[in-house]
């Protein structure tokens, strides 16, 4: 490998020494889709904040030749390898027999290990089984890891500088393994590491024409700042990351890029990281001390799932009106069968009304309405599969947009869902006073 082919992350890697690591997930059921790799999501994720490098995640059959393999590519470039699966007491766990054929070694009882599934099984009542005294045996030369939580415990491999580390598949038990041992090690050997990611939220705005309103502040980004585009139905993430050993510094820089960021797409840009837009949304409800409730037709109620899916928002939510057939609308809503007939349901007439009757109908300050043709079937050349009439009425207030999402029923619900979420967030921050193109009035 030449050092000017070299990324110049993969330079700060070398010159910094991060530790690089690899995850390996073993189960047929994970290549068969019966199981979703919930693992390796956590598992990556909680390594970058302890400061090591995910370069690699492979998934393989419960197969030898295939665990074989996967462990000498992976040694071969990194330096921790992390493996989960195959550990348990029946014949398809093959793992344990498998390592103990790559690091040439072989099976002995542990008693520790022995005594904590003993006492595992009278904890529950229940007779220890001789396929379950298996549990016990270990390969020779390991580092046992116990756990309390578990039969199957945790074994740690030296060879040739490079640390490996094999854990159950049951998800609790691989994370206590995780937190027990091996974040443990990373901050005693490589304490100095830090990886930090900072995430911009937009909504509006697709991926493409993002990228061409941020251009040049792309190219003028710090070569130790990598940026990743992150779309998702509606909602765009910008991820920035930075790899290094001062904190402060990598913050002060993150931070400035992230303020010329938010100057460049005010309009779009609405929270960080881990934020909902249903929660901010929230916040602002509260600041203004206002109620909000939502009256919806294609969502079916998603808007609403949203919302109250945010801690203490009985504080400033009151309810949803689910008027998916015309006659609710008529009855409930108080929406004209003229309109109707000639606005169409999906229309800028029909939205209004609802918003201004779910208003009035549940006691709110703000109300929230949704209609469209989620699909795949029901569109018409004037409105298409896709087309989303969203209104939200308020105080003084009455606000309507027309959409165009697409063709695909689940994305259109979802993307329905945000921007009508985006739409109420905008009218919030004009009650509050601040400009829509200001991004979280509270937030920096």
């Amino acid at each position: 490998m030449y050092l000017h082919k070299l990324s110049t992350f993969d330079l700060l890697l070398i010159f910094i020494g991060f530790m690089i690591s690899e995850i390996i997930t073993i189960g047929d059921e994970l290549l068969i889709g019966q199981v979703v790799n919930t693992n390796a999501s956590w598992m990556a994720k909680h390594l970058n904040d302890n400061g090591a490098d995910v370069r690699q995640i492979t998934s393989i059959s419960d197969a030898e030749s295939e665990i074989i393999r996967a462990l000498k590519e992976a040694e071969s470039r990194v330096d921790l390898i992390l493996i989960t699966g195959g550990l348990g007491p029946t014949h398809d766990d093959i793992t344990k027999d498998v390592l103990c054929r790559y690091f040439q070694t072989y099976l002995v009882e542990d008693s520790n290990v022995l005594e904590a599934v003993q006492t595992f099984f009278q904890r529950k009542g229940l007779v220890l089984t001789e396929l379950n005294r298996n549990q016990a045996m270990v390969p020779k030369g390991c580092t046992v890891i116990q756990n309390p939580l578990g039969t199957a415990p945790g074994l740690a491999f030296h060879k040739n500088g490079k640390l490996f580390v094999a854990m159950p598949g049951v998800p609790y038990e691989m994370k206590h393994i995780m937190q027990s041992f091996v974040f443990q090690w990373l901050k005693d050997n490589y304490k100095g590491n830090i990886i930090l990611h900072k995430t911009i939220m937009t909504q509006g705005i697709g991926e493409s024409f993002l990228a061409v309103k941020i251009e040049k502040w792309v190219k003028e980004l710090p070569e130790s700042i990598k940026l990743a585009y992150l779309p998702s139905p509606g909602i765009v993430r910008l991820r920035l990351s930075m790899k290094g050993n001062n904190r402060d510094e990598m913050e002060k820089k993150l931070q400035a890029e992230t303020d010329k960021l938010k100057v460049l797409i005010p309009e779009y840009f609405w929270g960080f990281d881990d934020e909902k837009l249903e929660t901010v949304v929230g916040s602002l409800l509260k600041e203004l001390n206002s109620s909000v409730c939502t009256a919806e037709s294609c969502t079916g109620g998603y808007i609403a799932h949203r919302i109250t899916g945010v801690a203490g928002s009985s504080y400033y939510f009151k309810g949803s009106l689910i008027a998916y057939d015309n006659d609710v609308k008529k009855g409930l809503l108080k929406v004209p069968a003229r309109i109707l007939k000639e606005s169409g349901a999906v229309s800028k007439e029909v939205v209004e009304i609802m918003a201004r009757e779910a208003c009035k109908l549940l006691n709110t300050d703000y109300a929230v309405s949704v209609s469209g043709i989620a699909g795949p079937d029901g569109g018409t050349p004037d409105k298409p599969v896709g087309t989303v009439w969203i209104a939200v009425a308020g105080p003084d207030v009455l606000i309507s947009k027309r959409f165009l999402f697409g063709d695909e029923r689940e994305r259109n619900i979802i993307r329905a869902g945000n921007a009508a979420l985006g739409l109420l967030r905008s009218v919030l921050l004009q009650k509050k006073g601040a400009d829509p193109k200001a991004g979280p009035g509270s937030r920096d």
